[in-house]
């Protein structure tokens, strides 16, 4: 049976503040805690109604009804588990290959798209601005399937770590409406590949620092959508990378 404190504590980790307060977060399904476990990140508890679902500690499982469950799941159809994990320590980024950098991408959905298609890509590092979505976010956690446990994310000033790449001389590229056809450009094995806002796109304070602008070209003749949705685009810049590479 739940406790109030235990309802209390991971109903308010859905708030980005308590997350930080408590250095944890939640993760929803199966497959997201069995990638974690798998990956070792410390667990703090595991509610499910399942007992014998995973082989964790005693004292930090806790058998739950479908009911407490429906109580602490932000999921509209809650399933069989959800687990809190503690936030593994900040790490530095290595500049090694290639790194995406987020510029204030808000959607939840995105960026765990966006950490997924790192992971799928071999994309070691992820930078996002401070006002990027927290990674630790359920929706974030829940559309990562695992990934975040794969790939190094970093919250910086971004327009500090961009002019610290031009200054040691590693390309600084960004993906904008208009710029050197992606199809058409010899891409860089090492280098930062600078995404931008749902609505905004690059920033202009950002676009400043950014050496060079590639674009996936339009090719449908109705020239009525007026742009690709940053998860999509960021699939298909990657994957040029990576086939020239």
């Amino acid at each position: 049976m739940l406790s109030k404190s235990q309802k209390k504590l991971i109903k308010s980790l859905y708030q980005k503040k308590y997350r930080k307060q408590h250095k944890m977060f939640v993760v929803e399904g199966k497959k997201g805690i069995q990638e974690l476990l798998q990956a070792r990140w410390e667990l703090h508890a595991l509610y499910s109604t399942e007992e014998k679902l995973f082989e964790v500690p005693a004292e930090k499982f806790f058998a739950v009804s479908e009911n407490e469950l429906k109580q602490i799941s932000f999921l509209t159809t809650p399933q069989v588990a959800l687990a809190v994990f503690y936030m593994p320590d900040d790490v530095m980024t290595s500049g090694k290959g290639l790194v995406v950098a987020l510029d204030d991408v808000r959607d939840p959905g995105n960026l765990g798209t966006i950490i997924r298609l790192c992971d799928w890509f071999g994309v070691r590092e992820l930078v996002c601005s401070e006002k990027t979505v927290d990674c630790f976010n359920p929706k974030v956690i829940q559309a990562t399937m695992g990934s975040i446990t794969r790939v190094c994310i970093v919250y910086s000033d971004l327009q500090k770590y961009l002019s610290a790449c031009v200054d040691r001389g590693i390309p600084v590229m960004g993906a904008f409406m208009e710029g050197d056809n992606v199809y058409k450009t010899e891409l860089p094995v090492n280098g930062v590949l600078v995404m931008g806002n749902e609505a905004n796109g690059v920033s202009e304070e950002t676009e400043k620092i950014i050496r060079q602008k590639i674009a996936i070209p339009q090719f449908g003749q109705g020239q009525k959508t007026e742009s690709l949705n940053v998860a999509t685009a960021t699939a298909i810049l990657l994957s040029e990378f990576k086939r020239g590479g």
